[in-house]
């Protein structure tokens, strides 16, 4: 047993539909860990009184304490295409995206490369994450293994591809079938580690796969699927002409079987209100990529509608389309997207989808997001003086909302101080 003491926040519900009751602040609490969950969170002088003088306590006043952040959509195989320069969705797959995912057939860059992305995870405060990986086998057993190292909690998925595009990242229907199914049944649930099916979009899987792919689900009930839908309009016109049939491109997935609970469909710009009010009643959810959207020029994200229809939304950082693995600089983008769509975005309600939003949209409130007892004890400790501006601007402001704001506009990898995992420290600013 340890105990942890700072400024601590999280939340219980979502800031909209609760206003002040969805977050529970401590200006000068202690959260007790005991076996890597949460024992008991509460006032500092209530707390310390009853611990025994052998209980260890981690001191980070003057520092805020949240849950791990939750970043529901990134594609660990695209780390190092990050700020590559000028296309838009189509354009950008085709010249940087699988030139950069065939070297994921060697296992030994896989692996290299999933213990950097795990790190730089760490290094940001992230705790869990929804990632995709490549077509290879071989990535999803690199960044399974690198996770499981660092007892995380990941969702991973092999992409499954089987037209338009190179050969040289392409499966086939039956093939991705059978490495899906293989790789399920190695490694879903074990530990902290949980599976996807992950077709890469609806142009890229012929009908047989995607079919096979909602055979995966049915056959392995508890596995994710994650995929995008209506990221760009030319993509959305080019499914169009593929699935002339399907009402939508998310009826896509829908005809397949691939649209319920632990579906994740990154982007949902293009959507109209009987997509958003599909999704609603399935389970599925959003994730809200700002920094890929417009670094692509894809669209602005209409969280408004999404919040009125009931669609479970979380953040994602989209690497390598996206721009940064900092889930501050994500919110700080985030913000100005939904600014430009005429939509506001408290500093509450962004925290909250950075942690438990980003839990719910995964069905794993139980587990993460928050700092109710039983749940994992992941969190991150943030300096709010990491930079000599943050920590002027800090300084001036007068309330808990306002500081968060200041965080999340300024603030990004250099505001992370520690990061734990399981109660125990998985990363330290040197």
């Amino acid at each position: 047993m340890r105990a942890i003491r700072g400024e601590i926040l999280h939340f219980l519900g979502d800031p909209v539909e609760h206003g002040a009751a969805a977050l529970e602040h401590f200006a000068d609490g202690v959260l007790v860990v005991r076996d890597g969950y949460v024992a008991e969170l509460g006032d500092s002088d209530a707390l310390l009184a009853k611990l025994s003088a052998e209980t260890p306590i981690e001191d980070f006043r003057g520092k805020l304490i949240l849950p791990g952040f939750v970043d529901t959509h990134v594609h660990y195989a695209q780390s190092d295409i990050i700020a590559s320069y000028g296309e838009q969705l189509l354009t950008w797959l085709e010249k940087y995206t699988y030139p950069a995912e065939r070297h994921f057939a060697n296992p030994a860059h896989a692996a290299a490369v999933a213990e950097f992305f795990c790190d730089e995870l760490l290094r940001n405060g992230t705790t869990s994450a929804s990632a995709f990986a490549t077509v290879h086998p071989a990535s999803v057993d690199a960044l399974f293994a690198a996770a499981l190292k660092r007892r995380m909690r990941l969702i991973v998925g092999k992409v499954l591809m089987d037209r338009n595009c190179p050969d040289f990242v392409r499966d086939s229907a039956a093939g991705g079938y059978a490495e899906s199914r293989a790789l399920i049944e190695k490694w879903h649930g074990r530990e902290r580690l949980l599976y996807a099916v992950t077709p890469r979009f609806a142009a890229t899987s012929t009908p047989e796969q995607m079919r096979l792919a909602g055979r995966l689900l049915a056959e392995y009930p508890g596995v994710y699927l994650q995929s995008h839908v209506a990221e760009n309009r030319g993509e959305v016109a080019w499914i169009a002409e593929l699935y002339p049939e399907a009402r939508s491109y998310l009826d896509v997935y829908e005809r397949f079987g691939q649209l319920g609970p632990r579906s994740v469909f990154a982007h949902c710009i293009w959507l109209d209100d009987t997509d958003r009010a599909r999704m609603a009643a399935s389970g599925a959810a959003m994730s809200f990529c700002p920094t890929s959207n417009l670094f692509l020029g894809s669209g602005l994200f209409d969280l408004d509608r999404a919040q009125a229809l009931g669609v479970r939304v979380g953040i994602g950082t989209d690497v390598g389309a996206g721009t940064s693995f900092s889930m501050l600089r994500t919110l700080s983008e985030a913000y100005k997207v939904l600014q430009l769509n005429g939509q506001r975005l408290s500093a509450e309600r962004a925290f909250y989808l950075a942690t438990l939003g980003g839990a719910r949209s995964l069905y794993l409130d139980d587990c993460i997001g928050s700092f109710a007892p039983g749940r994992e004890a992941d969190f991150v400790v943030l300096d709010p003086a990491a930079t000599p501006l943050l920590a002027r601007r800090s300084a001036a402001c007068a309330t808990l909302a306002e500081r968060l704001f200041v965080l999340m506009m300024l603030g990004d990898d250099r505001a992370v101080a520690e990061t734990w995992v399981l109660g125990e420290p998985a990363w330290r600013r040197g």
